[in-house]
Parts: structure tokens; C-alpha cells; sequence
């Protein structure tokens, strides 16, 4: 019996994930699962980075304890993030994508290259978290002198793993460096921004052996989290999407890269994936659920909650996308400032914020059909989202899809299947 790892790290836990083949089936079993948030040091969201690799080496360990002939392991992360190196020291901090310290480099990276420009290049949507606007803003505080390499957060942590500096493609894609055409780094708008092009090297492919750790291979999976959730997604057609965690992510499965102009203005990206471009929209998720329940009443189970939110009869909703609700220091502050009637009961604020989710991707299918020219039947959702069925029957009702809600581990079965896959072809 062949046993692969799967370590799936998100924005506020990780888990560890042992898979093996049973008649031909995947089965699962989680080993361990630890905590993971933003930290604020000197004035900036920061990564415990250290404390991850403790945590994913911790699991590791009671992984091998339970399956000690493991094949593999592989890790995925959220994207953009990563950790500066000068040699095999470690330049901290980690930034979290929420710091708000690329304010300035937005602008300046648009002086020297407008973000149309950008977009055509690498048909990846605007956020001002990008790798692209973190690294120039590193840039013009300094932080890039000396700097040999960079590495996104699941590769340094298979780094401190296995030895390998390496790259890999799905990641890669989300930071707006990519060329949408070759599917490697731009060095043309690389030297245009003026980063250091030894920064910057061929990216590899999911499947990928980078090394060994206690005897185990470790294999490059899709380490953007949302593209191994795709490819655990069990659909037997092509059909849109939504990973549904601290984001929504929301999209298809396309043959190739569309940067047109409509996209563009529509803010949609086109972010690698295992043998297909996903062509895709960043909409807020659970993050604004999870923080007004921290705020409003952290003792209520969230079956009390949808409960609350179901009774209520508040008509309000809000814009989820708005810049105002990615981190707020209240997040029902940042409610009552967009709604012009608040809330009375802490019921409303949640139909409030499940109502905006749903129609936030109502909006996107409907431009996302218009974008592809096709017309789908279907809507899977996975993550810990699907497990909300007031959030999916509001979803069905406001996009007139067949919701097909799978609450399972999608990104850690698809990290699991590109390793079995590994595995089955070097049979």
C-alpha cells in the first residue's frame, strides 16, 4: 500500500493529511491540524513562518508515527506571499498579503507600467497584495539589497524541508509576474520594474521530485491552495467553481489565458493550473463571516448563527468586495459604513453578509458566461464554505444553477491526486 502526505495550510489553520489507494478509490484520514493568523509587529500583518515549520514538522512526525512507510509529501499554500533569502538566511519579516504597505508601490509600479499593460502581459487581475506590488514595494524600503532569492511560502517551507530553492508554476501565476503566453517569469517587465532579474528563474511544473525529507520524496503539487482544490474537485464536466474559504474563489477551466479587454475591466485572472489556464475572480468569503462572528458573538457555534441569519428578515447588502471589508479593525464598523439602515439584532448582520456573498457570485457567473460565451448548468462548491446551506440554497436561488455542494478537503485531495499521479506514471 502506497501512503502520501498532503499538508494544506490556509489563512487561519493547516492540516496534515495521509491518502492511500482502496479499489481503486482515494481514501483520507487528517493526522494533525494546527492553528495558523496574521500576526502585527512593528505596525505590519506578519507570518509566524518559523511557527509554520514547526507545526508542519510536528505533523509530519505524527504522520510517520501512524503510516511510517510514507512515499511522499507535498504542501500547498495560499498564494502570493513569500520569504526573502540572502544565501540560506531567512530575511524576515513575511509579510501577509493584508498588510497595507504596498499602498505607495501600486502607484509607482502604474507610472512605470499601466496596469493594462500589465494585465495584457500576464492577464492577472488587480489586487494590492500581488507578488508584483509587495516585491517593489520591498524594493523601495531596501529590503531586496543582498537579496539572492525569493521563495513563495510553500516552496520555502519544502525548502527548509528538502534543501530545493525552487519555484513552481501554479503559485507563481498569482502574482502577476508570469507571462500569460510562455508560462514563465516576464523578465521583460521584470527589467521594466527594475527587480533583480537573478531573483527570477524557470518555474517548475506540479508533479515535479525537488528532494527528500526522512526518507520520504517531496513532490511539487498545484502549491497555490486553489489549484489543488480544483483538481480534487469530482466533476465529470467542465464546470465553474467557487473554492469557498477565506476567499471565494470563483471560475473555469479554460484552455487558454483571456486578457482581453472585458476581463480586464471585470478584474478576472487567469492563474496556472495543472495542464489548463483558470480563468478566475477573487471574491471576499468567509473572512467577513469569520470576523464579525469574532466580534459580534465568538461563544455561538455557526450552526447558531445561520440559524440567526436565516430568522432575520434585514433586507440590507453590502458590496463583499469593497475595499473596506479586507481588513477592517471592525468588521461591523465596516457594515454599518456601507448600509445605509444597520442591523438591529446580530442575525441581520449575517443574513447581510451571506446575501452579498451570494449575490457577489451571482454577478461573477453571469459575467463569467459572458466572458467564456457559454452557458453553464452547474456550480460546485467546495471548502469549508460548502458546508453552509443557507449560504448554498441562497447561491442556487440568485445565479439559477444547480448548486452542487461537496464539503470535503477538495485542495488536499487534489495535492493528493498530482502525487499518486506522480507515482502511477513512474510505475
Amino acid at each position: 500500500m502506497r501512503y502520501c502526505l498532503a499538508i494544506d495550510i490556509g489563512a487561519s489553520s493547516g492540516r496534515h493529511i495521509v491518502g492511500w489507494k482502496e479499489g481503486g478509490q482515494l481514501r483520507t484520514k487528517e493526522v494533525y491540524r494546527f492553528p495558523n493568523r496574521a500576526l502585527t509587529q512593528g505596525g505590519h500583518l506578519v507570518w509566524d513562518v518559523e511557527g509554520l515549520l514547526a507545526s508542519v514538522e510536528t505533523g509530519i512526525e505524527q504522520a510517520l508515527e501512524e503510516f511510517p512507510e510514507m512515499s511522499s509529501l507535498s504542501i500547498d499554500t495560499w498564494g502570493v506571499d513569500y520569504v526573502l533569502m540572502t544565501g540560506d538566511r531567512a530575511r524576515f519579516p513575511c509579510f501577509c498579503y493584508r498588510d497595507s504597505r504596498t499602498a505607495e508601490a501600486v502607484d509607482q509600479v502604474h507610472e512605470r507600467i499601466p496596469f493594462s499593460q500589465l494585465y495584457r502581459r500576464t492577464g492577472i487581475q488587480f489586487q494590492p497584495f500581488n507578488t508584483l506590488y509587495q516585491l517593489y514595494a520591498d524594493q523601495m524600503a531596501g529590503r531586496l539589497e543582498g537579496v539572492t532569492d525569493f521563495l513563495m511560502l510553500p516552496c520555502w517551507l519544502m525548502y527548509r524541508l528538502c534543501g530545493a530553492k525552487v519555484h513552481e508554476y501554479t503559485n507563481a501565476t498569482t502574482g502577476g509576474l508570469v507571462s500569460a503566453g510562455t508560462g514563465e517569469y516576464d523578465l521583460e517587465l521584470v527589467r521594466a520594474l527594475g527587480l533583480p532579474e537573478g531573483l527570477f528563474p524557470k518555474l517548475e511544473r506540479p508533479g515535479t521530485v525537488i528532494g527528500q525529507y526522512r526518507g520520504m520524496d517531496v513532490i511539487l503539487c498545484a502549491t497555490h491552495d486553489t489549484g489543488s482544490a480544483v483538481e480534487g474537485i469530482p466533476m465529470a464536466e467542465n464546470a465553474p467553481y467557487i473554492s469557498s474559504g477565506t476567499w471565494s474563489l470563483l471560475g473555469v477551466k479554460t484552455d487558454r489565458p483571456l486578457t482581453g479587454r472585458e476581463s480586464e475591466l471585470a478584474n478576472w485572472s487567469n492563474e496556472g493550473g495543472v495542464d489548463c489556464n483558470r480563468y478566475q475572480k477573487n471574491i471576499m468569503g468567509m473572512w467577513i463571516v469569520n470576523r464579525l462572528r469574532d466580534e459580534l458573538c465568538p461563544e455561538k457555534s455557526f450552526g447558531e448563527i445561520v440559524a440567526e441569519a436565516e430568522a432575520s428578515a434585514f433586507p440590507g447588502t453590502v458590496d463583499a468586495n469593497a475595499g473596506g471589508f479586507l481588513a477592517p479593525d471592525s468588521m461591523k464598523d465596516a457594515f454599518d459604513e456601507a448600509l445605509p439602515q444597520r442591523p438591529q439584532a446580530v442575525g441581520g448582520y449575517f443574513r447581510c453578509a451571506y446575501r452579498s456573498l451570494a449575490l457577489s457570485y451571482r454577478n461573477a457567473i453571469r459575467e463569467l458566461e459572458r466572458h467564456t460565451g457559454r452557458t453553464y448548468e452547474k456550480l460546485y462548491i467546495v471548502g469549508g464554505g460548502a458546508k453552509n446551506q443557507f449560504l448554498n440554497r441562497l447561491t442556487a436561488e440568485l445565479t439559477g444553477k444547480e448548486v452542487v455542494a461537496l464539503p470535503i478537503e477538495a485542495t488536499a485531495l487534489g495535492n493528493l491526486n498530482i502525487q499518486f499521479q506522480y507515482w502511477e506514471e513512474t510505475k
